[in-house]
């Protein structure tokens, strides 16, 4: 079971959060808040390390059942994805230096920088949702086109009834394995897969 759906929520969500505390302390230089935010902050620094990582061991699973666009989108996903969780993390150290040196200068820049990768986060999550939606699902359907056409184009070589038949039977079964790998990857493990 893939864990980087679950996961995503958090480093959605904890970034605004962390922005939101940001914009508030700025506004009101209130130290509770500034605290507040740094630690929200921080939460979405381990939470965007975790998704990276379990979508690192998700990509994988789902490479080869992407287009190609996808495959190419799914990389460029996943450098992105490691960038937002090191840049989450030095903003969260350029957070403690400006609270440690009492700088609100330093607090604010790294609220800016904090606000531009909440925004970068937003990008990353319609992405990883067109990797998906766009890119994934459908891509089966032109599996299955692919794998007929190509027992067409066998079946129109092949010399008797009986070859052209094992080439179909062939394709059918390519279809229901495939099928059945896309389902565990997609589908949820308790729902009963027809046999």
């Amino acid at each position: 079971m893939m864990l980087h759906p679950a996961t995503v929520h958090f480093a959605m969500v904890l970034p605004v959060v962390a922005s939101l505390l940001g914009v508030l302390y700025v506004l009101t230089r209130n130290k509770g808040v500034s605290t507040l935010s740094l630690w929200a902050t921080f939460l979405a620094a381990v939470a965007m390390g975790i998704a990276w990582y379990t979508g690192s061991e998700a990509g994988p699973a789902i490479y080869d059942y992407l287009s190609e666009k996808g495959q190419v989108e799914l990389l460029e996903h996943k450098q992105l994805g490691l960038y937002l969780a090191v840049s989450l993390c030095a903003i969260f150290l350029l957070q403690i230096l400006g609270s440690k040196l009492g700088s609100f200068i330093i607090e604010a820049i790294a609220i800016a920088f904090l606000l531009t990768a909440t925004l970068v986060t937003f990008v990353q999550g319609n992405d990883g949702g067109e990797i998906v939606y766009k890119h994934g699902m459908p891509f089966k359907a032109f599996m299955m086109e692919e794998l007929i056409n190509d027992a067409v184009s066998d079946a129109k070589e092949a010399q008797s009834a009986d070859e052209k038949v094992e080439i179909y039977e062939e394709a059918v079964e390519s279809i229901k394995m495939h099928s059945k790998d896309l389902n565990k990857l997609y589908v949820s493990p308790t729902i009963e897969e027809p046999e």
